[in-house]
C-alpha cells in the first residue's frame, strides 16, 4: 500500500514538475520612474497640487483674519450683526472646506487630473508586460512595488528592464 502511494505522489511530483507554472517580477514604480513622461505627468500633477493648496491657503488666511476681526469687535456689535458675521464666518468656513474636498477630496480635481494625466502611462507599461508575458509564456507576472505583493523575490527573476527595452526606454 505504502509503495502504491509513493508511486502515485512521484508519478504527480513528475506532472507538476512538467507543468510548472512560468512566473516573473516586475517594479511599476521602478518602470515609471524611469519614463520622462510619467516623470513629466508627475511634475505637472506637483504644480497643480501647489496650485491649489496655495488657494486653499489664501481663503483660509482670509477666514482666520476674519474670525479674529470678529472677536474683537464683537463686544460692540449688536445681537443681529452679531447673527449676522457669524453667519458669514460660516458659510466661508464652508466654502473653504468644500473647496479643499473639491481639489483633494476621493475623486476630487487632483484625482481626476491624475487619471487623465497618469493612467494612460500606467496602462502603456500594463500593455507592455501583457507584450511580454504572451510572448514568453508567462503564466503570471507579480508587481513588487508596493511591497506587499511580494515578500521576497529573486532579483534575477525582475523582467522590468525588459519592461523598459519593450517601451524603447535606456
Amino acid at each position: 500500500m505504502k509503495k502504491i502511494f509513493l508511486i502515485a505522489f512521484s508519478a504527480m511530483l513528475c506532472a507538476f514538475s512538467v507543468n510548472a507554472q512560468r512566473y516573473a517580477i516586475v517594479d511599476t514604480k521602478y518602470i515609471l520612474n524611469k519614463m520622462p513622461e510619467y516623470q513629466d505627468a508627475q511634475k505637472k500633477l506637483d504644480q497643480i497640487s501647489e496650485q491649489w493648496q496655495k488657494e486653499i491657503d489664501d481663503k483660509q488666511a482670509a477666514l482666520n483674519k476674519m474670525y479674529k476681526d470678529y472677536e474683537a469687535e464683537q463686544v460692540m456689535l449688536s445681537e443681529d450683526l452679531k447673527k449676522k458675521r457669524e453667519d458669514e464666518l460660516f458659510n466661508r468656513e464652508k466654502e473653504v472646506r468644500d473647496l479643499q474636498r473639491k481639489r483633494f477630496g476621493f475623486e476630487g480635481d487632483l484625482f481626476k487630473k491624475r487619471e487623465e494625466l497618469v493612467k494612460p502611462i500606467q496602462d502603456k507599461v500594463y500593455n507592455a508586460i501583457q507584450k511580454i508575458a504572451v510572448n514568453r509564456l508567462y503564466d503570471f507576472i507579480l508587481d513588487k512595488s508596493e511591497g506587499i505583493t511580494v515578500i521576497f523575490a529573486d532579483p534575477k527573476l525582475d523582467k522590468s528592464e525588459d519592461v523598459l527595452r519593450e517601451l524603447g526606454i535606456k
